[in-house]
């Protein structure tokens, strides 16, 4: 008797995640992927020292700078960067892995990050995060209770600058609300969302507003 030939699951897709530090992304993904279990993390490379509690190869790949190094000239990298000194990376190997075995992959990265995945892999579908405000972005900070004055300035500047590129993301998603938020971004994820594109006008200017705060 013949066999059936095994069923495999369609390739997954390529889903990259940016936002400004204290736009509540994380948040977001965790409650995004609680709900959507065919969502898988790409585990990033860093060469930061392993912290209490951490899992090489859950949490990081924790890896010297020789190594990373390397990685870096054979090309191994979809994505990578330098942050205050430690540099952390996206081995696109295990990226596509994950959608060959039919996952969804997720990237949780910078815009600059973003803006290398979209040149190495075009056919991802990039989503930036924004708070309701500036005003709001700084009380969340501050609500933190974690960083002092300084750092607290610097991630401001650098949310100004971050918000400049939400043009270049697919989707935009302003996080006022954390269930309103999570609403759009299930509807992106299951190929819907028109409301939200970054090409929508209504939207465009409501973010145009709030990067004017």
């Amino acid at each position: 008797m013949a066999r059936t030939p095994a069923t495999s699951r369609p390739e997954g897709k390529l889903w990259v995640i940016s936002a400004p530090s204290g736009a509540g992304k994380t948040t977001l993904v965790r409650a995004l992927m609680a709900q959507r279990p065919r969502l898988r993390f790409s585990v990033s490379y860093t060469t930061r020292p392993q912290r209490t509690g951490e899992t090489h190869g859950q949490d990081y790949f924790f890896v010297d700078e020789a190594h990373f190094v390397a990685m870096v000239e054979r090309g191994e990298f979809l994505e990578h960067a330098n942050v205050f000194g430690r540099r952390y990376g996206t081995a696109q190997a295990q990226v596509e892995a994950l959608m060959r075995a039919g996952f969804d992959a997720l990237l949780e990265i910078d815009w600059q990050g973003a803006r290398q995945v979209r040149e190495r892999m075009p056919g991802c579908r990039s989503i930036f995060v924004l708070p309701p405000s500036l005003h709001e972005l700084e009380r969340r900070l501050r609500h933190r209770a974690t960083d002092e004055e300084t750092v607290i300035r610097r991630r401001l500047a650098e949310a100004r600058e971050d918000i400049t590129h939400w043009a270049e993301f697919d989707f935009v998603i302003i996080n006022d609300q954390l269930e309103v938020a999570l609403a759009s971004l299930l509807e992106i994820i299951d190929g819907q969302g028109a409301q939200v594109a970054s090409t929508y006008p209504e939207h465009a200017a409501r973010i145009r507003t709030l990067v004017a705060d």
